[in-house]
């Protein structure tokens, strides 16, 4: 599906809300680790190999999502968003309705 320039624009300004969440659920997760080293439930070893394994899992995330990111994978990205929880149906609003159904479609909405 071909997307309009204004469906274009809204799609970016969706993908970059979703990307800032995923951000912060990346951040979270590793103070969520630091907190527990900070209260001495894990030694220093575990807890640089558990924030190591989350940064590098994270980061693979990320890149699998968010690279080579064209206005073909839009629908795909912000169906993705959706599926995970990063955005809302109501992120979805200024898009044109055809869009708004394969987004839903492809997110199993």
């Amino acid at each position: 599906m071909e997307l309009s320039k204004a469906d274009k624009k809204i799609a970016r300004e969706i993908i970059e809300k979703g990307l800032q969440q995923e951000f912060a659920k990346g951040l979270f997760a590793a103070d969520t680790i630091l907190d527990d080293w900070k209260n001495k439930v894990t030694n220093n070893r575990d807890t640089y190999h558990k924030l190591y394994k989350q940064i590098i899992d994270f980061d693979k995330h990320i890149a699998r999502r968010y690279d080579r990111m064209t206005g073909s994978n839009y629908i795909f990205i912000i169906a993705g968003q959706l599926n995970d929880g990063v955005i809302s149906e109501n992120d979805l609003n200024g898009l044109s309705g055809e869009v708004i159904a394969a987004i839903k479609m492809i997110a199993g909405f």
